[in-house]
């Protein structure tokens, strides 16, 4: 098998909001959005975001109601102080604030407007003796 590109596919009410939510303050670009479905990308990120609308009769049954919940969507960031900086200067709440792990993560967290968890990162781990 030779894996091409990889793609994060998430249920939301409002494909709109999410999408216009990561251009905004995440700088990805809508690749292709048709009623109810969008494709993001960035050239540096390594993976396209998919928002989908929850109810779409093109998803399986048992998949057509269930809201994105419990993931995190993690970006690994060079400068996360900075990009702290950034996102609360443009009005983003921050809902877990930057927090250092004892295995070397740092990170914090926003919420978009459909509730998906973003997470930026940074690895500060510990360099082995």
């Amino acid at each position: 098998m030779k894996i091409t590109s990889t793609a994060v596919s998430l249920n939301v009410e409002d494909v709109p909001a999410s999408s216009a939510f990561l251009v905004e303050h995440f700088g990805f670009r809508e690749e292709m959005a048709a009623d109810g479905f969008a494709s993001l990308t960035r050239d540096d990120a390594g993976v396209n975001v998919v928002f989908l609308r929850r109810g779409l009769e093109s998803l399986p049954a048992d998949q057509r109601d269930v809201h994105a919940a419990g993931l995190i969507l993690a970006f690994v960031v060079d400068d996360l102080e900075g990009e702290l900086a950034r996102l609360t200067s443009e009005g983003v709440a921050i809902t877990m604030p930057l927090t250092d792990e004892e295995w070397g993560e740092r990170a914090f967290q926003v919420r978009d407007p459909n509730g998906i968890i973003v997470q930026l990162v940074d690895w500060n781990a510990p360099t082995a003796q």
